[in-house]
C-alpha cells in the first residue's frame, strides 16, 4: 500500500471542491422537504432522535459525506461533514465497515472505502459518533458556505491501495478486519485492515471472445472482461461472483481461495428474465439473503431479478415491471411475538432500486409466491415474487434513477427502518419505514419522506450507517487506525490462506 500524507478530512480543508460545487450551481440547496408521500402509520409516532452518516460518490470525483438529523423537532437537517476530491477520475463504489466495538473511555470508529475508475482505493477512518455542537464553529463555518457544516476532526484519511489494475466495480466489508474488492482486472482481493496487506487474490477467468464487441465495452479485438459484483455468505466460507461476458455465477471458497463451483444460466430462465437474444447475458448484480427459515441468493439482470434455493434452481422471478435495474438488497425485518409470547425470528424481504425513481419491496417466501399463467402444459415459467410496495417514483416526485440504496435499522426506535437512497439527479432522500408496513404488503407507497438533500453532483453510489451515541467517558486518541480493529478478524491464519 502506497500511504500517502495523511490529513484530516473535514469541510474546511476542502474550499477548492465547495467552490468548485458552489460556482457550478450558485442556488443553495432547499430546505429539508417535508413529507410528500402518503403516510401509513410512521408519520403518527414519536420516535428519538437519530442521526445517519450518509458517503456518496460521484461521476464528479467528489465525495460526499453528509450526516441527517431525524425526529428532531426542526424535522430532517442535513449537515456536510466533508466534501473533496477524492479520486482522479469518477468514483464508482464505496463501502462502510461495521462499527468498532464499544471499549470503555474510547470513542468508536468506522473504516470508509472508496473506489474508482483510476485503479485505486482511499481509505479514511470515520469517527461512529455525532459530529459535536458547537454553536461558535457552525456559526463561523455558515460564512463560508449557504449549507450548515459540521466538521468533525476524527475523520482522517488512511492511505491508498494499489493491488488492481484496471476499474474497481465493488467493495466489502464482511466485518472490520477484511476489506475485498473486484476490479475490472477478473480479481477479488481480500485486504487485512490491520495493516492493509493483501492475503490472497481471487481470480476469475476472462471469457473467450465471441461475436464482436459492441461501444467501448472492450478493446479492440478483445472481449468484456472484468468481474461486476460479488457477494459473502454470511458464514464467511463462500462467495458467489458474476462477471461481464459470462452467463454464468461462478462459487469460491474463500477459506482456500480457490473454485468451488460454476452455475450456469440456462436459456429458458434468460429469456424469463428479459435476456433475449442480443442481450449479454450477464448478472449484474448478487446477493446472499433468506427466506422461509433458509438461506437463498438473488442475482439482477438488466431487467428482471431471479431468486435461487441452496440447491442452486432457481425459485422465482422478482419485477412485475418493464424497467431498468440498478441495485438489489435483502432486508432483515425484526422479530414478532407470536401467540405464545415468544419471539420469533423475523422474515427478510428484497428490495430494489430501479430507473423510473423507485425502491421497491419483494417477499420471496413460498407462501407469497404467483403463479403464472402458461400457453400450454409444457411450458415452464418462474413464479413471481409478491410485490408488498414502494417509496418514490413519479407520484411521489422521483422521475431520476436510483442509482444506490441503503437500508438501515434504528438503533433507537424498535421497527424503524431508514432507506437512504442516492438519485442521478443529484439527491439524496431518507424515508422511514416501518416493519409492520412491509409485513402488511398493500402493494402501494409506504413510509414517509423525511428529507432530500442536494448535492449538485451525478451521484454514482452511496453507503450509510447509524451513528451511535458517544460515550461520556471517552477520551479523544490521537491514533488513526486502533488496535482493536482485528478483534473481529483474529482468525487470519485460518481463513485467506492462500
Amino acid at each position: 500500500m502506497a500511504k500517502r500524507k495523511r490529513q484530516q478530512v473535514v469541510a474546511t480543508e476542502a474550499p477548492s471542491a465547495t467552490e468548485q460545487t458552489q460556482n457550478k450551481k450558485a442556488k443553495a440547496a432547499p430546505a429539508a422537504t417535508k413529507k410528500t408521500t402518503k403516510s401509513t402509520g410512521s408519520a403518527n409516532r414519536s420516535w428519538q432522535p437519530e442521526t445517519l452518516q450518509i458517503i456518496a460518490g460521484s461521476y464528479d470525483q467528489v465525495l460526499h459525506g453528509i450526516t441527517a438529523s431525524l425526529h428532531s423537532s426542526a424535522g430532517c437537517q442535513f449537515a456536510d461533514t466533508f466534501l473533496f476530491n477524492a479520486h482522479s477520475s469518477a468514483i464508482r463504489c464505496v463501502a462502510v465497515s461495521p462499527v468498532s466495538a464499544k471499549i470503555p473511555g474510547q470513542t468508536q470508529k468506522v473504516l470508509l472505502a472508496t473506489g474508482s475508475t483510476d485503479e485505486r482505493i482511499h481509505v479514511y477512518n470515520l469517527s461512529a459518533h455525532p459530529p459535536p455542537q458547537d454553536k461558535k464553529s457552525r456559526e463561523l463555518l455558515a460564512k463560508v458556505a449557504p449549507r450548515p457544516i459540521l466538521e468533525n476532526p476524527k475523520n482522517r484519511e488512511v492511505g491508498t491501495l494499489l493491488h488492481h489494475a484496471s476499474t474497481v466495480t465493488a467493495l466489502r466489508f464482511p466485518t472490520r478486519a477484511k476489506l475485498l474488492s473486484a476490479s475490472e482486472d477478473s480479481t477479488i482481493a481480500v485486504t487485512r485492515s490491520r495493516d492493509w496487506s493483501v492475503l490472497s487474490t481471487v481470480k476469475a477467468p476472462i471469457p473467450k471472445a465471441f461475436g464482436r464487441p459492441s461501444g467501448d465495452t472492450a478493446p479492440f479485438g478483445g472481449t468484456p472482461s472484468g468481474v461486476n459484483d460479488f457477494s459473502i455468505h454470511p458464514s464467511m466460507k463462500l462467495m458467489i461472483s458474476v462477471s461481464k461476458g459470462e452467463r454464468c455465477m461462478r462459487l469460491w471458497n474463500l477459506v482456500t481461495g480457490k473454485k468451488a463451483g460454476v452455475l450456469s444460466f440456462t436459456r429458458d430462465m434468460l429469456v424469463q428474465a428479459g435476456e433475449g437474444k442480443h442481450s449479454s447475458g450477464e448478472g449484474r448484480r448478487v446477493i446472499w439473503g433468506s427466506a422461509d427459515g433458509a438461506d437463498e441468493f438473488a442475482v439482477s439482470f438488466e431487467r428482471d431479478v431471479i431468486a435461487f434455493g441452496m440447491d442452486s434452481v432457481p425459485k422465482c422471478r422478482v419485477m412485475p415491471f418493464k424497467t431498468k435495474i440498478h441495485q438489489i438488497a435483502y432486508v432483515s425485518l425484526g422479530s414478532v411475538e407470536d401467540d405464545n409470547g415468544e419471539e420469533t425470528q423475523g422474515e427478510s424481504v428484497m428490495a430494489v432500486s430501479t430507473e423510473d425513481g423507485r425502491v421497491l419491496f419483494f417477499s420471496t417466501k413460498t407462501d407469497d409466491l404467483v403463479e403464472q399463467e402458461r400457453e400450454s402444459e409444457d411450458e415452464k415459467k418462474l413464479p413471481l415474487a409478491k410485490f408488498l410496495g414502494q417509496v418514490g417514483g413519479k407520484e411521489a416526485g422521483v422521475t431520476s434513477r436510483i442509482k444506490e440504496f441503503a437500508v438501515l435499522r434504528s438503533n433507537l426506535n424498535t421497527g424503524l427502518l431508514y432507506v437512504a437512497a442516492a438519485g442521478s439527479d443529484g439527491k439524496v432522500r431518507v424515508w422511514n419505514v416501518t416493519d409492520g408496513e412491509l409485513r402488511a404488503g398493500s402493494g402501494k407507497e409506504m413510509g414517509e419522506l423525511a428529507g432530500v438533500y442536494e448535492t449538485h453532483n451525478r451521484i454514482t453510489c452511496l453507503a450509510a450507517f447509524v451513528m451511535v451515541p458517544r460515550p461520556d467517558d471517552a477520551e479523544d486518541s490521537e491514533e488513526e487506525i486502533d488496535d482493536e480493529e482485528d478483534v473481529d478478524g483474529s482468525d487470519d491464519s485460518e481463513e485467506e490462506s492462500e
